[in-house]
């Protein structure tokens, strides 16, 4: 059942990436038609080259869209589509005997859109369908090279350039916003854990690593708090693994409330927190250390009223005889074992 949620998800991912090219594939074909109409009424082309041109942009465009969506993998099947759209545009450039103004226009806006829609692997792949599309069409019209480019036919590509132009800038730093603000949110989520909402250890040991070097430079006081819930496993054997997830949550968000923009409350481990105290000596510490275990021992909890929790702390301030994180953590980590030694519910400094 996951998996077939999975695959649901994947799919609708790709059906948006589809509805978006469909839309740019509609508003590029009818720009296309107004420099294609223009050098086909200056050349006198037959009726068959104006059916052509109607049938592009009447029903490429919905076709492309019913073959994407019924396809097994959408985005593959759109891909192939964008190779034919390139062919189209090879054909149409041969058609108009190169008209320089419409070719260039062209050529340049198939090759940004590629870009745009797979990167420089779809594009030279669209390119190529695009020389065939144009070899074939050009040989079997007997190579006709008119370069040359009217007043009307000029001015009829310039919407093709603005619009066009502009649409797909705007569609691309769209997604670029969406990629950064899930590039920001999965690293967010990278460094957070998310039953606590709580940073995790490996970014908690990052930051603190951090001021360890900061304090062999310039000697700033920062301490650590090493903080474990009292007989938790008690806790949990009693009132079940549910309530004892609950009694975590409200002393993390006891932590977090305990504590400055600055400082860093984080899930340690199990039953453990840890929190970081910039430019914080010992006193300091230890009068945040208190703080937190009144407001803890104050903690109520509505499904179970009897229900009470402490806590034992283990404070130590950085010092030159810490040169790696793992010594100041080992301090820290002494207090709060001297500290459950000395009967729990208290704190001890290093």
């Amino acid at each position: 059942m996951q998996h077939h949620a999975i695959a649901e998800e994947l799919r609708a991912r790709d059906l948006q990436f589809v509805r978006r090219i469909h839309r740019m594939r509609v508003l590029g074909v009818l720009l296309c038609m107004l420099p294609i109409a223009s050098v086909l009424a200056e050349r006198d082309a037959p009726g068959f080259w104006w059916l052509l041109l109607a049938l592009n942009v009447m029903l490429w465009p919905p076709l492309a869209y019913r073959i994407c969506r019924r396809a097994r993998d959408p985005v593959e099947a759109q891909f192939r589509c964008l190779m034919l759209d390139s062919t189209f545009g090879g054909a149409w450039i041969a058609a108009m005997a190169l008209s320089a103004a419409p070719t260039a226009l062209f050529l340049a806006m198939l090759t940004a859109d590629k870009i745009a829609a797979g990167g420089w692997s779809l594009a030279i792949r669209c390119t190529l369908a695009g020389l065939a599309g144009f070899a074939a069409t050009w040989i079997l019209l007997g190579f006709p090279y008119q370069p040359e480019s009217s007043h009307r036919t000029l001015l009829l590509s310039f919407p093709f350039m603005f619009v066009y132009a502009i649409v797909l800038s705007v569609l691309t730093h769209r997604l670029m916003r969406r990629i950064f603000e899930q590039n920001r949110e999965l690293a967010r989520l990278n460094r957070t854990d998310p039953a606590m909402q709580l940073p995790n250890r490996p970014h908690f040991e990052s930051i603190a690593s951090r001021e360890l070097a900061r304090f062999h430079r310039y000697g700033r006081p920062t301490s650590i708090l090493l903080v474990d819930v009292d007989h938790f496993k008690t806790i949990n054997d009693r009132y079940g693994h549910g309530m004892g997830d609950v009694v975590l949550k409200g002393i993390a968000g006891v932590l977090r409330d305990s504590v400055r923009d600055v400082d860093l409350p984080a899930r340690y481990g199990g039953d453990e927190f840890a929190v970081l105290l910039v430019d914080s000596d010992t006193p300091t510490a230890l009068a945040c250390a208190e703080r937190m275990l009144r407001q803890v021992r104050a903690l109520e909890f509505d499904a179970e009223p009897g229900l009470r929790c402490t806590l034992s702390i283990g404070v130590a301030e950085l010092s030159p005889d810490y040169p790696a994180l793992e010594h100041w953590i080992r301090a820290a980590d002494a207090a709060l074992y001297r500290a459950k030694a000395a009967g729990r519910d208290r704190v001890a400094s290093a």
